[in-house]
């Protein structure tokens, strides 16, 4: 993309088509309705140049409304400027999360860069079924693998005060999001570095009654890929069916359950039969499937029964 003149200089052409001449002869500068339409013009999404137009004038992201009643007001060169590189970065592909350094997630304002995923609404059901199960358990132990931004745990926590919410994440980096997010929310998440459930049993060794999972599932070579690539692969890419790390829950949460646990994992949109049969062969019961924003199975989990 070209510098923030060029910007504002085909902002005013794409608005009124009359050239570069319209945008010199604006003594007021490009409106905020022609910084729009020149982002529109380069291929940005409508919703996305005006959450970032709002983040270049430092307002909030839900002021949508003031834009419209502003669009002939003149854009400060700064916040030209400014737009014109977020504008650039968001045409290469990078999240608007991490273009406004957060994201809100179950209610909660959260922290995001390069280092963690950005938290998706589809996510929030995994939440919303955790807390279900959760409801008539009094202080239950809960853990987050995988936390990431500390997404789940955070908004498990703040749902239920009462609980003893562990999160762990194999990547320094990612927790030290997580763990700015809980101070900053003022959240108790204990956090903890781990690969997966190692070491779970000395965290809790009576066992937690939710164990819920957002990992990695999504299959090497994935065309899906090349549009998450500002986003870290580690927390993507799960073996040549995507279904590697899911395998290996399965496989360990049963240890760290205590009697009537339950165990919810996020997969992908075709894996929910695939992450049933695993969850019924590792002996889970009443093994289940819940539905996303879009109506697609995005959620898998069961309960284990210690056998006596």
């Amino acid at each position: 993309m070209a510098d923030s003149a060029d910007f504002q200089a085909q902002s005013a052409s794409g608005a009124h088509g009359t050239g570069a001449s319209s945008y010199e002869n604006n003594s007021n500068g490009v409106m905020l309705a022609q910084a729009l339409r020149g982002a529109a013009s380069r291929g940005l999404d409508r919703l996305d140049a005006q959450i970032l137009l709002l983040h270049a004038l430092g307002r909030p992201a839900h002021e949508r409304a003031w834009l419209l009643a502003h669009d002939t007001d003149p854009l400060p060169e700064g916040a030209a400027a400014t737009f014109a590189a977020l504008c650039q970065r968001r045409a290469a592909g990078e999240p608007v999360a991490y273009l406004l350094g957060e994201k809100e997630f179950h209610g909660l304002p959260l922290t995001v860069d390069a280092r963690v995923l950005v938290p998706r609404p589809d996510t929030e059901t995994l939440v919303d079924w955790a807390l279900q199960c959760l409801k008539d358990v009094a202080a239950p132990a809960v853990l987050d693998l995988g936390t990431g931004s500390g997404a789940i745990a955070l908004a498990l926590q703040q749902a239920r005060p009462d609980a003893q919410v562990d999160a762990v994440d194999a990547s320094a980096d990612a927790l030290a999001v997580a763990r700015a997010n809980a101070e900053r929310l003022g959240l108790p998440v204990r956090f903890r570095q781990a690969d997966w459930l190692d070491g779970a049993g000395t965290a809790r060794p009576d066992g937690y009654a939710l164990i819920a999972t957002n990992p990695p599932y999504i299959a090497e070579g994935d065309p899906h890929l090349a549009a998450l690539r500002h986003e870290p692969a580690g927390a993507l890419v799960s073996g040549p069916d995507g279904l590697r790390d899911i395998r290996r829950i399965v496989a360990d949460a049963p240890a760290h359950l205590a009697h009537g646990g339950w165990l919810l994992l996020e997969h992908g949109h075709d894996q929910a039969s695939a992450v049933r049969a695993l969850l019924a062969d590792r002996g889970f019961t009443e093994v289940q499937s819940r539905d996303d924003l879009a109506g697609i199975a995005r959620c898998s989990g069961g309960v284990w029964r210690t056998v006596k």
